[in-house]
């Protein structure tokens, strides 16, 4: 099977998922808030370096939860983030 690495738009933000076509884990993400946009990288255990708080940017905090690699926890394969973001799924109105 092959993996993917994607950003899937969610309500404030996005979230960034490694897939294997079978199943979806969400490994990194960012918020937009009042003062900017706060973003996380995936850890097993406590590392506080791996989030960070009022970026300035969507582009800058996608860079900081990239630059860790978190899919490499769940993968060995080699893989690169897709360009284009995923839209988020349409309400059924």
């Amino acid at each position: 099977m092959a993996m993917r690495v994607y950003w899937k738009e969610w309500k404030r933000g996005e979230k960034l998922i490694l897939s294997d076509e079978e199943r979806e884990e969400e490994v990194g993400g960012f918020r937009k808030t009042p003062r900017g946009y706060d973003a996380f990288a995936r850890t097993f255990g406590y590392d506080p370096g791996r989030a960070q708080k009022d970026m300035a940017s969507p582009e800058e905090a996608k860079e900081f939860v990239e630059s860790f690699h978190p899919w490499d926890l769940f993968t060995p394969d080699q893989v690169t983030v897709e360009p284009d973001v995923v839209p988020m799924p349409k309400e059924n109105s």
